[in-house]
């Protein structure tokens, strides 16, 4: 009974301490009480729909930031080594598959260096898309989410191909779903472990004259045949891939030898958060 005695007076000391803070407690609520009741309710309700906007916004932006797209497009004419630079990424495999897929090669997977290292890394959703001509529709299905475009030129026999290449990146660069979401392209070339394959810088300059025709003999054409939704370059001076919207680079590979450094480079640019 005694230690319950104590108990009691303890509480009551408590009780009388905590008082005060109460009473101050009580007095702000009723000093914010009257100081929002002095607002104006037009200004009551801006602020509040203010608040709440810039709330919502802030969302929105962390959202998107987590729902970044980790897609990145293999595309480019048949033959160039789409295929097999996609199994040299997803398991440093050499896969040398002579028939033109009809469907599109895709899989999510951690890189192949990334998995060799043991280093916590990203999954990334590769998607290879036929070369065909008649295919290449099938293209516009994965650009709404693509983080990134690797083009695939053949550096060994790109002469005979260069102005169909050209024709075809072309036409990727002048997109609105590329040009609005500023995708970042990568012109791969391939092959370069051959001894007669062409050089970068060479492929580089060759493409960006062939484009060059492309945007003369095209702007001459109706607006309403040209099935292009942006046009490149600048008026009056000659096209280069620094003019473009969206970045465009230039690197080498070899599918068959596993030099694909640049490659991998790339994406990890196009996925991280």
């Amino acid at each position: 009974m005694e230690g319950l005695e104590q108990w009691k007076d303890q509480l009551e000391q408590l009780k009388s301490q905590l008082e005060p803070w109460k009473n101050q407690l009580e007095k702000c609520l009723h000093e914010a009480i009257e100081y929002l009741n002095q607002i104006p309710s037009v200004q009551l309700y801006a602020a509040t729909a203010v608040l709440l906007i810039s709330t919502l916004l802030l969302l929105s932006i962390r959202l998107f930031k987590r729902a970044k797209s980790n897609t990145v497009i293999l595309t480019g004419l048949s033959g160039s080594g789409k295929t097999v630079l996609f199994y040299q990424l997803r398991d440093g495999s050499v896969h040398q598959g002579t028939v033109t897929s009809m469907e599109p090669n895709e899989s999510t997977f951690v890189l192949n260096c990334d998995s060799n290292k043991k280093r916590k890394s990203k999954p990334v959703h590769i998607v290879d898309v036929p070369g065909h001509s008649r295919l290449r529709p099938k293209l516009d299905e994965f650009l709404p989410r693509a983080a990134g475009i690797v083009f695939v030129v053949d550096s060994l026999e790109f002469l005979p191909n260069c102005r169909l290449a050209s024709e075809y990146l072309y036409d990727i660069l002048t997109k609105a779903s590329v040009v609005k979401k500023k995708i970042p392209v990568l012109i791969c070339c391939n092959k370069n472990d051959k001894v007669t394959a062409h050089t970068k810088e060479f492929i580089r300059k060759q493409m960006e004259k062939e484009i060059d025709k492309l945007r003369a003999s095209r702007s001459a054409i109706s607006a309403a045949d040209i099935s292009n939704d942006f046009t490149l370059g600048l008026p009056e001076e000659p096209f280069t891939f620094s003019q473009c919207r969206n970045k465009v680079t230039v690197a080498e590979s070899s599918g068959l030898t596993g030099e694909v450094g640049q490659v991998e480079q790339f994406i990890w640019e196009c996925v991280k958060p």
